[in-house]
């Protein structure tokens, strides 16, 4: 630039002089919430790929757990967000059509994503094994895709945060890490019980994490400048009916078919206890 200013100078200076080791701080917390993700996928190297009652725990403790964020603190969030920019009626219309685009969203996609299983051909007992596997390893892909985009939006949220105060960032970022733990099951347990591959289970459970950071970056560089109550408010909502979507027709029909129908509902019960416990952290 002709003034000698790097571009770094004018991003700091739009951001009211906050300091570069501000800004690093804020990344690297967000960046070590979102690689726990990582640590749940860990758990595919000490799971019993034959064990069905450990697949219907942990497919139905993810889904309880993602239910249960998505019911009792995303739309409430997308609420209180759209409600303090629209007011109370189309606050809340907004809120709700938001939650339901979400599903509509993720039931679209899931509709282009041919099943690998077509009811008018008869299968051999082999093909309709191999069926199973690949109907689990898309319920891992679709459980991958809901958190990724969950996680960028905490990323956000945890650098944001970060900004503000040293405190509130530390805060959110400790309760964000204890509950992306069992976020890496969600994907990796599906992904290694479909394939066998531990280290194809634990790639895409960090990959997803990785979203948490790709969240950071993208509040600084560009939601920094446009984004609003609005626009966040309209994006929790639809990412909370997103997840409530993937774990009704993902996430428990796969614990149900693969593993044992008490062992699910335990495991559904535990996913909420451990995230009402662990949202608590944001109080």
């Amino acid at each position: 630039m002709a003034d000698g200013n790097s571009i770094n100078d004018v991003i700091f200076a739009a951001m009211e002089g906050i300091l570069p080791k501000d800004l690093l701080f804020a990344f690297s917390l967000t960046l070590l919430a979102g690689l726990c993700t990582g640590i749940g996928g860990v758990i595919a190297f000490f799971s019993n790929r034959t064990n069905p009652r450990f697949l219907a725990l942990s497919l139905g403790f993810s889904a309880g757990m993602m239910i249960y964020l998505a019911m009792i603190d995303l739309f409430p969030l997308a609420k209180d967000s759209l409600v303090a920019e629209l007011g109370e009626f189309k606050g809340y219309l907004f809120t709700t059509v938001s939650f339901f685009g979400g599903i509509l969203l993720i039931g679209l996609i899931d509709k282009l994503i041919p099943g690998e299983e077509n009811p008018h051909e008869p299968l051999s007992i082999e093909e309709k094994k191999n069926v199973a596997g690949k109907s689990l390893y898309r319920t891992g892909l679709f459980s991958a895709l809901a958190i990724a985009i969950h996680n960028f939006l905490e990323g956000l949220a945890t650098f944001t945060g970060a900004l503000q105060s040293t405190h509130i960032g530390i805060s959110i970022a400790f309760a964000i890490a204890i509950h992306n733990i069992p976020e890496g099951i969600t994907i990796s347990i599906p992904i290694y019980y479909s394939t066998g591959s531990r280290k194809k289970a634990i790639w895409f459970s960090f990959l997803s994490g990785l979203a948490e950071p790709l969240g950071a970056l993208i509040g600084f560089f560009v939601f920094y400048f446009f984004f609003s109550k609005l626009v966040l408010g309209i994006l929790f909502a639809a990412v909370g009916g997103i997840m409530v979507y993937i774990s009704l027709d993902e996430l428990l029909p796969t614990a149900e078919k693969y593993g044992e129908h008490h062992a699910a509902i335990y495991g559904l019960i535990a996913g909420m206890v451990i995230m009402a416990v662990s949202l608590m952290a944001f109080m």
